[in-house]
């Protein structure tokens, strides 16, 4: 693979990359971090990526790969109280922006959720390639994507809710 061909196949993926790694460490220097070894591994390897079909499927799959790896590596007590300590700072905020509130919602979800939310709603991804990405059946996609809509609806609603309450008084 000459480098102009990998520009052109591999190094395009770079921002999808990125925001697919966001999801998972929750933080911009820790995805780019994460979608730079990738880059430089992907080019040491770059005779074998021709043998791959569905390159962006590859990529994706190596960046959830690497962000689980990362994560592991972390301290899970402390990265779980610094979750909690950041949500609970954003949800005392009053933010009146429903998307900034949606976002929220989502990072909230279960894992699976999140990353099958992100890819349909976000990446706009068929339903067959999320499942080739996250190695899910087709139907655990669709199940995974109901409930997360469903569960970011109903908080929209208590949210709804809440704000109709707050003005009304």
């Amino acid at each position: 693979m000459t480098q102009e061909t990998f520009k052109n196949t591999v190094f395009i993926l770079k921002n999808e990359m990125y925001r697919f790694a966001k999801r998972f460490v929750m933080s911009s220097d820790e995805a780019e971090d994460v979608v730079q070894d990738l880059m430089i591994k992907f080019w040491q390897k770059k005779e074998e990526l021709e043998q791959f079909g569905n390159l962006k499927s590859y990529a994706l799959k190596a960046v959830r790969n690497e962000c689980l790896n990362r994560l592991k590596h972390h301290d899970v007590k402390k990265g779980f109280a610094d979750m909690q300590l950041h949500r609970s700072e954003l949800y005392s905020m009053e933010v009146n922006n429903l998307k900034e509130h949606i976002i929220g919602f989502i990072n909230q979800l279960p894992e699976k959720q999140k990353a099958v939310i992100h890819l349909k709603d976000v990446e706009e991804y068929e339903v067959s390639e999320i499942s080739e990405m996250l190695e899910m059946e087709e139907n655990a996609v669709r199940v995974n994507l109901m409930r997360a809509r469903q569960k970011v609806k109903e908080q929209i609603s208590q949210l709804m809710n809440y704000e109709q309450r707050q003005i009304s008084r």
